[in-house]
């Protein structure tokens, strides 16, 4: 049994940038004895065209993470990106991800961004992305408008009930029974890069505003209040991530012997913002909670 200890990490940051590589998104499962951290990788090649790829690095202790393998095609029309979560639906593991389509150089994805998912039997291997209409099947995906960062999650009160979270208008909501034929369900005041846990008595999101991880409850999916709390951990501190702090994704692994806690996963950009450095230089840390509000990180 691996021994965990996370006062022996040595640094907040997993994985590093540079000015080649950026490292964002973070989304992570915990299975077999395995830390799967899937996110965007961002790669600058030589002749200076930028390519974004859905990535994994793998870990047993939270010290030593693989080289991250590209699960994506290499392709800016298309740039999947931006892993949601990994929910287990029916007889395999699901993923939901983004298209970041910057063919012609933009520096953010255009009006043809959607969200997808991918299955697998091992979350090693991954099958062709498929489109998720969102909107519901009479909305033409021309006409669905520009959207990116989904989150899936099932009901509590309705177990087969699928929720899909997704940046657009603030955040978005659909609703699915099968993956397949959704129905558009409204949407809500909160920045991008939602995740959510279904905890005891209530749903807690952490989204993504200007800079920080924001803090929203529910009962419910549908009606949320806000917490008044901006996380930014040591980012004073961080060179690394002084520009901004963001799209963080918590872990529950307060089953998990030797952690105990929740583990956030997120990404830093810096020292400039990410209205600078967009493509490079930027890294996953990570910082870890006994209650959702007190939160530590390596030293």
């Amino acid at each position: 049994m691996t021994r965990f200890k996370l006062s022996d990490i040595p640094s907040p940051i997993l994985l590093q940038g540079n000015e080649r590589i950026a490292y964002r998104d973070p989304a992570v499962i915990y299975q077999d004895g395995v830390f799967r951290l899937y996110c965007t990788l961002t790669e600058t090649e030589p002749d200076g065209t930028v390519y974004m790829y859905t990535a994994m690095s793998q870990s047993r202790d939270l010290l030593r993470w693989t080289e991250p393998k590209k699960l994506t095609p290499r392709d800016r029309s298309l740039n999947f990106s931006s892993p949601g979560n990994i929910i287990r639906f029916r007889d395999k593991w699901v993923m939901c991800l983004q298209t970041y389509p910057r063919p012609n150089g933009e520096k953010y994805g255009n009006r043809t961004s959607r969200i997808w998912m991918m299955e697998s039997t091992d979350l090693d291997r991954w099958s062709a992305p498929e489109l998720l209409k969102v909107k519901g099947d009479d909305v033409p995906v021309e006409q669905m408008g520009r959207m990116i960062d989904p989150y899936l999650i099932e009901s509590n009160d309705e177990p087969g009930k699928w929720y899909c979270f997704y940046k657009q208008n603030g955040v978005s909501v659909s609703c699915s029974y099968d993956l397949e034929k959704w129905t558009f369900c409204g949407n809500e005041n909160a920045g991008e890069n939602v995740c959510i846990l279904n905890l005891e008595d209530q749903y807690v999101m952490f989204h993504s505003p200007e800079n920080g991880i924001g803090i929203m409850r529910s009962s419910d999916l549908r009606h949320w209040t806000h917490d008044d709390v901006l996380l930014t951990f040591g980012q004073r501190e961080w060179d690394w991530a002084r520009g901004r702090i963001t799209a963080g994704f918590v872990l529950d692994c307060r089953q998990v012997q030797g952690i105990e806690k929740f583990l956030m996963f997120f990404h830093g950009s810096g020292p400039e913002d990410e209205h600078i450095i967009f493509d490079t230089h930027a890294c996953i840390g990570l910082a870890w909670s006994d209650d959702l509000r007190e939160w530590s990180w390596p030293r």
